[in-house]
């Protein structure tokens, strides 16, 4: 079936400059949007139609839409960032359109095609360009999700869906300076298992993390870190961050298990600290030991990554059998190098050797 072209049909009236310049100005994260979105259908036996770019406005909804009911809907997120010579670009976005479809076909959804996903981020980002912070930290986050649109309470996979894009401006994460967070490891509650959805980027798999995230911060904790699914033993994520162990110059991350993630900042991180000289590989970590390796001094970082933060350092670990701190508690020198390489490709900073950035024309 043939590709829709996305037809666009601009608001009339648009977010006056003062009021979005004074939005920019402390966007903080998720909590405005621009002036449109993108929206395309998807009917069986009669594929993808009816795409267009429209003023962004709330959606009407059937009490008995099957999403509301059994949960067939997906998303991802990526980001523009406007870069020194002030173009923008954004980030990796082929790898989050293939990441959307097998997200897709584990959901038993229709793939968007990629000419399709990376024609909506683009003809989104081109319209409400000017939603983009300065360059710098500050981004413009896009939000590329689909979900069931059929209507019925039969349990089958459904017959029609909406694709849609939506952005909105995010600033800095960190504001004074990079700050290294405190985790508490869940041993109750499991994020995924392998043969589940984990490796997809599915809403019902954030739902059933918000309890054991509301259990560490009344813990007094930034975030939770989730065991594998099977043996409770061997750590999987942080929160919605992949997570990565510096050993001096070896960078470890967590071999994939069948329930964790594909992350694109994972797998960028890969590349930069290849390319900075560390070692790198994919294992498998016990809880076990993160906590002797903390303690002999072999374990000298631990930090996060994933769209949001780009990276963030762990500090402090606690968990029902003890707690430890990781470097001190304080930021490393290799997260902290690894970070700065990241960022500095993405806003324009340093070249662009991996050919990650798909500029705007």
């Amino acid at each position: 079936m043939t590709t829709p072209t996305i037809e666009l049909k601009p608001s009339s009236s648009l977010t006056p400059a003062a009021d979005r310049e004074r939005i920019l100005a402390n966007p903080g994260f998720g909590r405005y949007f621009t002036d449109h979105m993108v929206t395309v259908r998807w009917t069986e036996g009669r594929g993808w139609h009816d795409a267009e770019l429209v003023p962004y406005a709330p959606l009407s909804m059937d009490p008995a839409n099957m999403t509301l009911h059994y949960a067939q809907t997906i998303f991802e997120g990526l980001k523009a960032y406007r870069r020194t010579d002030g173009t923008i670009a954004t980030f990796r976005p082929e790898q989050n359109a293939r990441r959307f479809q097998r997200s897709a076909r584990r959901l038993a959804m229709p793939e968007v095609p990629e000419d399709l996903f990376l024609g909506a981020v683009d003809a989104l980002v081109r319209q409400d360009g000017a939603w983009v912070p300065p360059a710098g930290e500050e981004s413009l986050y896009i939000r590329p999700f689909m979900f069931a649109t059929e209507v019925g309470l039969g349990v089958h996979p459904a017959g029609e869906f909406l694709f849609m894009v939506i952005a909105s401006p995010a600033g800095a994460y960190f504001k004074g300076g990079v700050k290294p967070v405190s985790v508490w490891v869940s041993e109750d509650y499991v994020r995924a298992a392998p043969g589940g959805t984990g490796e997809a980027k599915a809403g019902g798999n954030y739902a059933s993390s918000l309890l054991a995230q509301a259990e560490a911060t009344a813990r007094g904790c930034d975030q939770v870190v989730w065991l594998d699914g099977l043996e409770r033993r061997y750590i999987e994520e942080m929160g919605t961050n992949n997570l990565f162990f510096v050993y001096g110059d070896r960078v470890v991350t967590p071999s994939f298990s069948g329930s964790l993630l594909a992350g694109v900042t994972r797998d960028s991180v890969l590349a930069i600290a290849a390319d900075l000289g560390y070692e790198v590989a994919e294992e498998r970590i016990s809880l076990d030991d993160w906590r002797r390796a903390s303690e002999d001094g072999s374990l000298t970082e631990v930090f996060g990554c994933g769209t949001a933060a780009v990276i963030t350092p762990v500090g402090e670990v606690h968990s029902a059998r003890g707690s430890w701190k990781v470097a001190g508690g304080e930021s490393g020198e290799a997260t902290m190098k690894i970070r700065s390489a990241l960022l500095d490709i993405q806003t324009g900073a340093a070249p662009d050797t991996h050919g990650w950035m798909r500029p705007l024309d």
